[in-house]
């Protein structure tokens, strides 16, 4: 990759910029003193500006705790995206969310510009589980139980048998492998109750971290990357 557009993707300006700065003698490679913006350079070469080491990795993965309010979009002209919560300095060139949570959803979002990883966690052949903390306006009948464990026929499809735990009178996680449009409360509806708070937490086997408050996110390890993309049905 060209040095320009290698450090433009790690945000310290357009490719313009870039190549103002090795003009004004303030970027090395490895060292050497750059005069050329459109050196070959890679990860693995040693990159600094201003003496300050280049070290970010141009593919990230990111863990969110989605907060209420935001929509999951890389852009929207009226709304806050999921996009506007991450620091500039960690922002890449096709960053975005792995699949979508509601506008009034929280909890659980990955983003990455890792195109394997998302493939792994949204493919429906490998019946990833994503989990739901689920408040509900009156308790489920052990009918509603047995409907939502054994799946239930609407217009556009049938929903996968859920797992159902009950830890509180009105509130339930539960477990789903697709994700259809509206899909939890279209399926809580069905059996006679409403959400009214839903969060996502857990996916993939990945548990929503508890150190990070509603607008926070952290870099996925390098471990439960692996975990993630390896994970099967």
């Amino acid at each position: 990759m060209r040095l320009d557009k290698y450090l433009s993707h790690l945000q310290y300006g357009s490719r313009k910029d870039i190549k103002a700065l090795v003009k004004q003698k303030r970027v090395r490679v490895n060292g050497q003193l750059s005069t050329d913006a459109g050196l070959a350079v890679n990860e693995a070469d040693a990159v600094t500006v201003d003496d300050q080491s280049v070290s970010a990795h141009l593919e990230v993965a990111y863990v969110l705790n989605k907060p209420a309010g935001v929509v999951t979009a890389t852009a929207d002209t009226r709304d806050r995206t999921v996009l506007d919560l991450i620091a500039p300095t960690d922002l890449r060139p096709g960053l975005a969310p792995v699949g979508r949570l509601d506008k009034d959803t929280t909890g659980l979002l990955v983003l990455t510009t890792d195109g394997t990883l998302a493939h792994a966690l949204l493919a429906p052949k490998r019946h990833v589980d994503k989990v739901y903390q689920v408040t509900i306006d009156q308790p489920l009948t052990e009918t509603g139980i047995k409907r939502l464990t054994s799946g239930i026929v609407f217009k556009d499809f049938t929903s996968a048998p859920a797992a159902v735990e009950v830890i509180a009178p009105q509130k339930i996680l539960l477990t789903i492998h697709e994700g259809k449009f509206h899909q939890v409360k279209r399926m809580l509806h069905a059996v006679g109750s409403e959400v009214i708070a839903l969060k996502r937490v857990a996916m993939g086997g990945l548990w929503l971290d508890s150190a990070l408050n509603p607008g926070q996110y952290r870099a996925l390890t390098s471990e439960e990357i692996q975990q993630l993309t390896q994970k099967t049905s």
